[in-house]
């Protein structure tokens, strides 16, 4: 395989997608000239063009640059979420380009830096973004490569040097397992993805895998009660990060964090909900077994904002409360019910549900009844596909006729505002990891106005 610094062009096939547009950004701050395709133009697109790259929204031959991308210094990097069918991707493919998928490049370019992966099916993304940022504010040179917008940088990208690197080490397509993590975590083992794997046995195999790459066990933290070894992290619970005489205090958590070597008073953390707080006390413990210097750590776990779309506030009064969050899973939707409820006690809650991919839907049936019928009011739309096609009888409303309740009902996008708007919970959520978060702005619009 050619080295990275022998090439001048990086083609990225699904530039849009989070993870590919924070390799995108890291290229192009190496001076390479960026070039990629997406099926449509977004938020995220816009930026990257506006940075210096060269991006297409229409799959056709005709659209690559034949002037500057030649096979002798282009690579081509790609997302499995990229259909077979990609014309842009198959040419490569059989003109003989260098082409891998992200999980390899990413491996690739993390090599000979410290590389910290976080691992586990929920939290990868606070949990990396939350220590990107401490290691970024105590001056350690770390790139961070994250999969949501991190607040404080307005970014997926964070760039501070080039010796540590800090990667979401993703299980789908067992992507992860080509990285070479030196410190890494594992937050969570649920069974998903069960389009991939089958089973949750083989989850939990393909977790013990990438596990098996670390050089030494003790570099491995991972969440009370999973069956690992290494550095155990737990809440008000004996472990060896844990965080203690937990408190909340103008709506944020003041704890102590106690380490197998001392214990670092009344550190504060503004994100709600006791897997939020697992994410910080995961990453405090990997920043430190990185060097990072417990003195700085507590200014700079108080400064973290929180990422884009998980428990992110749009509207926020003494009369209502809207928030935005890309929970997808049942145990996602329970961490979210139990943030809600701590931060607002007796409140009435409705939750506005995009299911995401028929098959997870169908898998996870009965615990998503059971997650949404927590909440006082359900709406649904209707299910993401993604990258699949549907399933005969696997619908939103299929899903909404499994509970037996009466609290909840189908409606489309367009009533969506109406529908929020209208109802009288002062807790209203906008969940999912869909194309939900497109209509979130339409739907703080609409109350602001009508409000």
């Amino acid at each position: 395989m050619k080295e990275l610094k022998d090439i001048q062009h990086i083609y990225f096939v699904g530039i849009g997608g989070i993870g590919m547009s924070a390799l995108a950004r890291y290229v192009l701050r190496l001076g390479k000239t960026v070039f990629g395709y997406d099926k449509t133009p977004t938020k995220l697109t816009n930026e990257l063009i506006s940075e210096g790259m060269e991006i297409t929204f229409t799959d056709a031959i005709s659209e690559i640059n034949f002037e500057k991308l030649q096979k002798e210094n282009t690579m081509v990097v790609y997302t499995p979420a990229i259909p077979k069918s990609n014309e842009i991707l198959n040419y490569f493919n059989e003109q003989g380009y260098t082409v891998m998928k992200r999980a390899r490049f990413l491996g690739e370019v993390t090599k000979g830096t410290l590389c910290l992966a976080v691992a586990g099916t929920h939290g990868k993304t606070t949990t990396s973004a939350i220590l990107g940022h401490l290691l970024a504010e105590c001056d350690m040179p770390v790139t961070a490569f994250l999969g949501g917008i991190a607040e404080n940088y307005h970014s997926n990208f964070i760039s501070k040097g080039t010796e540590i690197t800090v990667v979401e080490a993703d299980e789908f397509d067992r992507s992860f397992l080509q990285l070479s993590p030196d410190i890494a975590c594992v937050t969570s083992m649920d069974a998903d993805h069960l389009d991939i794997y089958g089973d949750s046995d083989s989850i939990e195999a393909s977790f013990k895998e990438f596990v098996g790459l670390l050089p030494k066990k003790d570099q491995l933290f991972y969440k009370n009660g999973l069956p690992l070894e290494g550095q155990s992290v737990g809440i008000n619970e004996p472990a060896d990060f844990e965080a203690q005489n937990i408190r909340i205090e103008n709506g944020s958590y003041v704890f102590d964090l106690k380490t197998p070597n001392e214990i670092v008073k009344d550190l504060t953390f503004l994100l709600p909900g006791h897997h939020n707080l697992h994410n910080a006390v995961t990453a405090l413990g990997m920043a430190i077994f990185a060097g990072t210097p417990t003195s700085c750590l507590p200014k700079a776990l108080f400064s973290f904002k929180g990422v884009e779309r998980r428990f992110s506030y749009k509207i926020r009064k003494d009369n209502g409360v809207l928030i935005d969050d890309y929970a997808h899973h049942p145990t996602e939707l329970d961490a979210l019910h139990q943030a809600v409820s701590e931060m607002y006690p007796g409140e009435k809650t409705l939750i506005v549900f995009q299911p995401h991919l028929y098959s997870r839907t169908q898998d996870f049936a009965t615990g998503f009844v059971e997650s949404l019928e927590r909440f006082d009011e359900v709406f649904l739309l209707d299910i993401y596909p993604a990258r699949e096609e549907p399933i005969p009888g696997v619908t939103s409303q299929w899903l909404c006729d499994k509970m037996k309740s009466g609290k909840a009902k189908v409606i489309s996008k367009n009533d969506l505002p109406e529908y929020v708007y209208r109802s009288h919970c002062k807790v209203k959520l906008l969940v999912g990891a869909g194309d939900i978060g497109a209509e979130v702005d339409k739907v703080t619009k609409y109350i602001q106005d009508e409000g």
